[in-house]
């Protein structure tokens, strides 16, 4: 009756999903980011460690962001030991959110299916399958009949770009991005977190000794006994006013959406000759994409070579993409790290903890990324799913290079 209540009032009756906070001079932590990643730390630094006295700033709206501007995917199929176990943390995470938050989130578990084309790419696979494997974690090898099966409109005849099987994770798919941040912006603002929109960092406060004691915004400034940055693609720049140099570089993803048509793609599948991917959505559009654009900005836009590229990856790959009319594209701004792989850490900065450098792992990370960041920032300790993502290891050499990740930029 609510529902039907709100509806035909012209949705003008709807209560607010979360409080929308004035600052407080002064919290335990403050959160600089209120996207998936920042309000998913919030939330369990309120739920599972009981730190309350918490701020997100947030320089626009929530679900502006990166979280609103990516493909929804979630998977946990990695290769490396540095890797595999927290996506993995991350898909359990996924797997339970809906029930754990009380919000329906979309999570849609349809199989991701990644597609090879040659020998060398079956063993690669195989071996990426066996990790998996070793680890706990659902794989399948499937050979082209099996494909075939599961994906009939393919082309398999294609001289060039021959499907010869896939590796397939059935527990992969998608959830819907948006109402991901809705949901725990909703969980952590009943547990006491102040979630402060249209609240834009402009500096940092650090004492005699150089460490952070407050950040100062649009909106005057806030205290805190620590600072956690999880800003996605404007890494660079928020750090620029502590001080700090970051290894990762910032590029535009784009991604675009089709007319609503009849479910056709059974699942999330990519193209391994080419960097293409695609699902469906709800809505029946078929939501695609490719690799970054090839050079830095901070402008949530792309160019047309990068359409054309991932226009020809369908095209290779399922031409009857061709029949469908785009309804639109956007571009969401990326944290390239130069081994293709993410930073949870303490900063150099005494006070400033970082998240970031995520590439092309972002949304699916979003659970494992907050649990494992709000860890950090409760404890002093690294979770023991996230303890290959430090700051010294492009100093060590100890560099987690997921070829599954995507391109990666020319970094000097």
């Amino acid at each position: 009756m609510s529902l039907a209540a709100n509806a035909l009032s012209g949705h003008r009756k709807w209560q607010p999903t979360w409080r929308d906070a004035a600052p407080r001079d002064g919290y335990d932590i403050v959160i600089i980011g209120g996207g998936g990643h920042g309000l998913a730390t919030a939330y369990y630094l309120a739920k599972v460690h009981g730190i309350t006295r918490v701020a997100v700033v947030e320089k626009g709206w929530i679900g502006g962001g990166n979280v609103g501007r990516n493909t929804t995917i979630i998977r946990s199929n990695y290769g490396l030991p540095g890797n595999e176990p927290f996506y993995e943390w991350s898909m359990k995470l996924w797997e339970g959110l809906e029930q754990e938050l009380n919000y329906n989130a979309m999570i849609s578990q349809r199989g991701v299916l990644n597609l090879f084309h040659s020998d060398g790419q079956r063993d690669t696979f195989a071996r990426r399958g066996n990790a998996m494997r070793l680890h706990g974690v659902d794989a399948g090898l499937l050979d082209k009949d099996a494909v075939r099966r599961m994906a009939p409109f393919l082309n398999y005849d294609q001289a060039r770009f021959p499907v010869m099987g896939g590796l397939y994770q059935a527990r992969g798919g998608t959830a819907r991005h948006d109402a991901v941040a809705w949901g725990y912006a909703r969980g952590a603002s009943e547990l006491g977190v102040d979630i402060i929109q249209n609240c834009e960092v402009t500096g940092f406060v650090r004492d005699a000794a150089g460490a952070v004691t407050s950040v100062d915004t649009s909106r005057g400034r806030i205290g805190a006994g620590k600072v956690g940055m999880a800003v996605a693609g404007n890494s660079s720049r928020v750090a620029a006013l502590a001080d700090l140099r970051l290894p990762i570089e910032s590029h535009v993803l784009q991604a675009f959406v089709s007319e609503g048509l009849k479910p056709v793609i059974p699942g999330v599948i990519t193209f391994g000759a080419g960097h293409f991917y695609i699902s469906q959505s709800d809505k029946g559009g078929l939501v695609f994409g490719g690799d970054i654009d090839g050079y830095n900005s901070y402008a949530s836009r792309g160019n047309l070579p990068v359409v054309e590229d991932v226009c020809e990856g369908g095209m290779a790959i399922m031409p009857m993409i061709g029949r469908a009319r785009l309804l639109r594209g956007w571009g969401g701004i990326m944290d390239m790290s130069m081994d293709g792989s993410p930073i949870i850490d303490r900063s150099p900065v005494a006070g400033l903890y970082f998240n970031g450098g995520w590439c092309y792992g972002g949304f699916k990370a979003t659970p494992a990324s907050g649990w494992c960041f709000a860890h950090l920032l409760a404890t002093d300790g690294r979770h023991d799913t996230a303890t290959a993502f430090r700051f010294d290891r492009f100093r060590t050499g100890h560099l987690i290079d997921e070829k599954g990740q995507g391109a990666q930029p020319n970094l000097h």
